[in-house]
């Protein structure tokens, strides 16, 4: 499998980790489109949300938990949390990936 983030999991691709586990990974976006940029990723590889079942969803609660955290360790008070499915939808990377956005206005944006 050729999945950048499958290699940011394991290591052998860098990033700017911001928390690690056993199971979830959260690194700062290479390319930030907000002053706060980061991404969660399962270590487990699923190419979008639309890949879990029912039976992820005890890591899916975590990951979604791990973000909240993370935005209330950093102050965050205003953000969005976001996950593209799909290339129409914006997807680049085909690996469930949850972007959590903050830092400035995001007017017409949904």
């Amino acid at each position: 499998m050729d999945c950048i983030f499958c290699g940011i999991a394991d290591g052998t691709v860098p990033s700017k980790k911001v928390y690690q586990d056993d199971e979830i990974l959260a690194f700062h976006d290479i390319n930030p489109v907000a002053p706060t940029h980061i991404l969660f990723i399962p270590k487990k590889h699923f190419g979008s949300l639309a890949q879990t079942t029912a039976a992820d969803a005890p890591l899916l609660g975590r990951l979604l938990a791990r973000v909240a955290q993370t935005a209330a360790e950093l102050g965050l008070t205003d953000y969005r949390v976001v996950s593209n499915i799909g290339a129409d939808a914006g997807q680049t990377v085909g690996h469930l990936h949850i972007h959590l956005l903050a830092g400035c206005q995001m007017a017409g944006m949904i």
